[in-house]
């Protein structure tokens, strides 16, 4: 069974490479659609948030979904998962059920920290 369903290579790459441009892509529409009057702001935290999460899933093509996740809660990153994750959840809360705007942009701030700050964590020695 795992050999049937196992990617080949070149389809990890295919699939990283789509997965992130979506991402990138999603992540560019919310920074235009900031400009929108009245509901540019909600717009934007949710484009921002699903494009982090589809760059973010986009390594599971490489490594797969176990060895990913179980990467993701070592104790060496196991903050920056936690903070990450945090901050892509406040950010879609302030913005559907608390709808305070400063807190919506405040997060979406951290939620750029808090992803640099992850995606750090991987880099040997970069910590």
């Amino acid at each position: 069974v795992i050999d049937a369903t196992s990617l080949g290579w070149g389809t990890r790459v295919k699939g990283f490479i789509a997965c992130f441009a979506i991402g990138c892509l999603c992540s560019l529409l919310g920074s235009c659609l900031l400009w929108v009057p009245k509901k540019g702001l909600i717009l934007f935290a949710v484009f921002y948030t699903l494009g982090n999460i589809a760059s973010i899933g986009s390594t599971l093509f490489l490594m797969g979904p176990m060895k990913q996740l179980k990467r993701m809660f070592e104790p060496t990153r196991l903050i920056a998962t936690i903070v990450m994750l945090l901050c892509l959840i406040l950010t879609l809360c302030s913005a559907f059920w608390w709808r305070k705007e400063g807190l919506t942009l405040l997060f979406c701030i951290l939620q750029f920290f808090a992803l640099a700050w992850y995606s750090i964590s991987f880099i040997p020695f970069a910590r």
